[in-house]
């Protein structure tokens, strides 16, 4: 009983170890894709960082992209980290098991060794014939015929379950082995990527301490980039009260036709002394025009937007909304190294602000629209060359463009062809990328777009 109880143990435990080794390996295996995507990261920015070391007007883009690198690499040893902890774990684990299946082996073989010991011992057939004919009744006597043939198979059970335990014991063995030497790999690459992030931290040291020297070459700088923030979003807010202003107009007139057809509907039906009801307006968000010209409320518990009296505008707001944070890159390639907001610039009590993000790309890369809507604007806003794209309430700008393959008017898609990348104002690779509401507040264009791993 002893024996089929410790088969039974043996048996539930491995079939309930094997969805957590499963698991395991699977969060290993999303660990190194996730590595992977980050060495390919890295190596775009090694790339980029050529690029603008042959800028000789600034350091600026290379602390940026070295400071991406940076990010990158330690996000590359943190899930490094990981992956060795996960392995520590299964060491651990089958080292347990190991232990465990030994002492299971050395019972399951001790008791097999007495049950041979036994065998031996009553191995005459008078022994056997005796022990048959002892017997105080035939019924009694068939029990122990039967006794014999379980004892006898028993036997062969306990044989079989030993030869499975070393099965056990064995892959178990080779499993641990091998969890051995993928740690001591993985430990291998963690340290020279350890080696590598010193390396770059020496570097941003160096650069920064450039920037030190050059602080009123980099507040001109600072200064100009900011004019051109600022006239960049001037200009965007005014192609947003345009468009704003635009919709009120044409939703006023419509509703302004809808109540002139009911009034007249109404007088009509009083000069034939009809009772009919009075005909039903056309407006499917049921805006009025108050006293003093202006619309009232929507349906549905959103706050009034004249850019989403139509139908079409409507939807797209809800579309870009249902999509925040899994909306598509405009680029295939580039990271992201002047994120949105106030920053400091690193070696200097200077601080530079940014309506959007700005990704260091090469130049000529494909920009391509974020989500559906309609070309607003295509044209140059201070220097730059910009398309503005809108999507029901919200509004996305594209600007460093160095071509553009839209025109005004015109419909895209998500992943349409808007232009090609130029550069910035320092001379290097860039593609900067704004988001705004029908209110003209800037947002935060990493919050929307999807995680590039």
């Amino acid at each position: 009983m002893m024996l089929k109880r410790g088969i039974l143990f043996i048996f539930l435990l491995t079939i309930l170890s094997m969805p957590a080794m499963a698991q395991d390996n699977l969060s290993r295996e999303d660990l190194q894709k996730e590595t992977q995507a980050i060495r390919k990261e890295i190596d775009e920015l090694n790339l980029l960082l050529d690029q603008t070391k042959k800028n000789k007007k600034n350091s600026l883009g290379q602390l940026a992209v070295i400071q991406s690198k940076i990010a990158k690499r330690e996000a590359l040893i943190k899930g490094i980290a990981k992956q060795v902890k996960i392995l520590d774990d299964a060491i651990y684990t089958n080292q347990l098991d190991v232990q465990r299946l030994n002492k299971d082996l050395d019972t399951l073989k001790s008791k097999y060794q007495k049950s041979i010991v036994f065998a031996y011992k009553s191995r005459s057939g008078y022994e056997y014939l005796n022990f048959l004919f002892s017997a105080n009744s035939f019924n009694d006597a068939v029990k122990r015929i039967t006794y014999l043939k379980s004892y006898r198979q028993n036997r062969e059970a306990q044989a079989n379950a030993i030869d499975l335990s070393q099965q056990d014991l064995n892959g178990k063995i080779t499993q641990l082995g091998s969890n051995k030497k993928d740690r001591l790999k993985t430990l291998t690459v963690q340290s020279d990527q350890l080696k590598v992030l010193v390396d770059d931290r020496k570097e941003q040291d160096k650069i920064v301490n450039q920037l030190k020297n050059k602080e009123q070459e980099i507040s001109a700088q600072v200064r100009q980039k900011e004019a051109q923030r600022r006239k960049m979003q001037s200009a965007l807010l005014t192609i947003i009260k345009r468009e704003t202003l635009e919709a009120e107009r044409k939703e006023k007139e419509r509703l302004a036709k809808a109540k002139a057809a009911s009034d007249a509907a109404k007088a009509s039906a009083k000069a034939n002394t009809e009772s009919a009801a009075p005909a039903k307006s056309s407006v499917k968000n049921k805006k009025e025009i108050n006293a003093d010209g202006g619309l009232t409320s929507t349906t549905d518990n959103r706050p009034y937007s004249a850019l989403e009296t139509t139908e079409e505008g409507r939807e797209a707001s809800i579309s870009f909304e249902n999509n925040k944070g899994s909306l598509p890159w405009p680029v295939d390639k580039g990271n992201v190294y002047i994120h949105f907001g106030v920053e400091n610039i690193p070696g200097t009590k200077l601080n530079r602000k940014s309506d959007g993000i700005e990704l260091a790309l090469p130049k000529g890369s494909a920009v391509k629209s974020l989500a559906n809507g309609i070309v607003k604007y295509t044209g140059d806003i201070n220097g730059d060359l910009t398309v503005f794209v809108q999507h029901g309430k919200y509004f996305s700008t594209y600007t460093h463009l160095s071509s553009i393959n839209v025109s005004v008017g015109q419909e895209v898609r998500a992943g349409t062809l808007l232009g090609k990348s130029g550069i910035n104002l320092d001379g290097e690779g860039a593609l900067l990328i704004m988001i705004n509401n029908e209110k003209g507040v800037f947002l935060d264009p990493e919050n929307w777009l999807k995680n590039r791993r």
